[in-house]
């Protein structure tokens, strides 16, 4: 189970399990693969569960009234994905999570999230931390959106996540920078020749 000692990792790096402890946790993920293009979550769809990302990238978002994409996150490695919103309510949904590329995930329903830190209350502290980090960001996220330059916005995002234009399409990130694909084009080209 080479997801085992990831997911140890993972949670280790804010509370420290016992070997008893964390056959416990590991009970109640279940490792699942997606293949690219493949939807973990569709738009009326109920959400139950959040993803671990193992292995690979997804991301998350929707289509406007007038059929336009918006990217709301992209999630790789070691990061938790899902359509946070129905999955607090475990109702059905406005958002997709998609693979774009090849992905091994862990999942977790929150039926089992709540089981487990009430068997094991150091939980509460690991996934404590973790939307307490998820909300910081979002935040970060939505200022930058409201007060930030097209070009801030990709400098940004580039400076803190220069893989994510490795494995993401233009298209994609001009999505989630809520630009088009011909701005990020432009923005691409002056900041690397402003490099030279």
């Amino acid at each position: 189970m080479e997801y085992a000692s990831f997911l140890r990792q993972h949670i280790e790096q804010i509370v420290t399990l016992s070997d008893d402890e964390f056959e416990l946790v590991l009970s109640y993920f279940k490792p699942k693969e997606v293949a690219k293009k493949e939807y973990l979550i569709k738009a009326g769809q109920k959400v139950t569960s959040e993803f671990l990302v193992i292995e690979g990238l997804l991301k998350t978002f929707l289509f406007d009234e007038k059929g336009k994409e918006h990217i709301i996150q992209f999630a790789m490695e070691n990061w938790w994905i899902s359509d946070y919103p129905a999955y607090a309510q475990q109702n059905s949904g406005e958002m997709c999570v998609q693979a774009l590329e090849n992905c091994i995930v862990l999942e977790l329903s929150l039926k089992d999230k709540i089981q487990l830190c009430e068997t094991l209350p150091k939980m509460y502290r690991f996934y404590g931390q973790k939307s307490f980090g998820g909300y910081v960001s979002l935040q970060k996220r939505v200022l930058s959106m409201m007060k930030n330059s097209s070009k801030e916005k990709y400098e940004l995002l580039l400076n803190q996540y220069p893989q994510l234009f490795q494995r993401a399409s233009k298209t994609m990130i001009a999505h989630y920078l809520g630009v088009s694909r011909e701005t990020l084009s432009r923005l691409h080209k002056r900041y690397f020749l402003y490099l030279e």
